[in-house]
């Protein structure tokens, strides 16, 4: 109780005013020592030298002062990253006065949920310039963060005192859901479609003559005839078979987060990866595709969509009572949620409830059950199942 009674103690005289160091403690014992001798002596060279201990004591205690006034913290604006990859932090200290100054520590003081806090120490500041400190923080999780303090240190120019001052830097890092690389999604390619109907485009583009070619390929065995491209084939003097535009009909796709229910933490943080992985694999496919959660209701735009995902949570409140009467694809924890779910949809179930699920349907939506022991990416480039 009372070494933590000391230590704060500690702590309210190095951020208000200076706190002795080691070497200040000891010199102050001395002086102690020489002035309590030259009490009982009446020594005059006692007195001399305690009170020149003293005064050195003060101007240490002065200086270390002194030397955080004029200095001028800011900080270059923090580039948003993917978790996984590392965040650049740039601060600026300038020195404002004729002056050097010297032997500084500089703090930043990160939150706990990134890092622990980051320290650098400043050997020199020339007069009326900057120093630039530029360090890396890793990133393992997705998340909107700020934090406001740098503090400054030092004991210059004699180390018999610490002084610290705090100031009000503000920064925000946000830090972007992983993203999949999917070569495939037949979850998404699939959507608002069943089997007759994409055996009826797949006929109709077969058929098709001009307009949609997407490349030319050489000739396999079962090619049909018409596909030929017979100039290109005489150039190169073998078949060339035209490959055809795979048919997206304009239908808007919907990625649909169940942020306002109750999820476990990790199963969570995986929803929000496969919500970002199933966007971005449609984006990239360049279909009409969109967002819905909880608090935001329907955005669209990479950035939007990233920030979104970047600070979603789990409860959140409603803004919209229903979902858009579209097929969609619904990222869910909670199996109760699955049977108000549009006619065609899809769904990304994180459990392990196969007969509760089996219960709500009769095999009329398909979905995937997300294995927490398997390679995710893998598992969403499986094929839906019914249940």
């Amino acid at each position: 109780m009372a070494s933590k009674a000391s230590f704060s103690i500690t702590e309210w005289l190095e951020t208000h005013w200076a706190t002795p160091a080691f070497s200040g403690w000891l010199l102050a014992g001395l002086a102690l020592c020489f002035f309590g001798a030259a009490t009982n002596t009446m020594a005059g060279w006692l007195y001399v030298l305690s009170g020149t201990i003293a005064a050195l004591l003060g101007l240490g205690a002065i200086l270390s002062l002194r030397s955080l006034n004029h200095l001028q913290v800011r900080r270059h604006p923090i580039t948003a990253v993917s978790a996984g990859d590392d965040l650049t932090v740039e601060i600026v200290i300038q020195n404002t006065t004729k002056n050097p100054k010297a032997l500084l520590q500089l703090g930043d003081m990160l939150p706990r949920v990134i890092d622990k806090p980051q320290k650098t120490a400043i050997e020199v500041i020339p007069p009326q310039e900057e120093h630039h400190w530029t360090y890396y923080v890793p990133t393992q999780r997705r998340g909107v963060y700020h934090w406001h303090e740098v503090q400054l240190r030092s004991g210059s120019p004699l180390g018999l005192f610490w002084c610290r001052r705090t100031q009000e830097v503000p920064a925000k890092a946000v830090i972007y859901p992983q993203i999949l690389p999917l070569s495939r999604c037949p979850l998404v390619d699939t959507l608002g479609q069943d089997e007759n109907d994409q055996m009826q485009s797949d006929r109709r583009f077969k058929a098709a003559q001009e307009g949609v070619t997407k490349a030319l390929r050489p000739y396999r065995y079962g090619d049909p005839m018409r596909m030929i491209h017979w100039r290109t084939s005489a150039r190169f003097e073998e078949f060339q078979v035209r490959e055809l535009e795979v048919i997206t009909g304009g239908e808007e796709i919907l990625i649909a987060l169940d942020s306002s229910s109750q999820w476990g933490e990790d199963n969570f943080e995986q929803g929000v990866i496969v919500a970002a992985s199933l966007y971005f694999y449609a984006n990239r496919a360049q279909l009409n595709v969109k967002l819905w959660t909880a608090k935001t209701g329907l955005i669209h735009g990479n950035r939007t969509v990233l920030e979104t995902l970047a600070a979603v949570e789990t409860e959140e409140t409603r803004k919209d009572a229903d979902l858009p009467k579209i097929p969609l694809i619904w990222i869910t924890e909670n199996s109760a949620t699955l049977n108000s779910l549009p006619p065609g949809s899809r769904w990304v179930m994180f459990s392990q409830e196969t007969e509760k699920i089996t219960s709500f349907f009769a095999n009329n939506l398909t979905g995937l059950m997300i294995n927490n022991e398997q390679p995710l990416t893998s598992q969403l480039q499986q094929p839906p199942r019914s249940f």
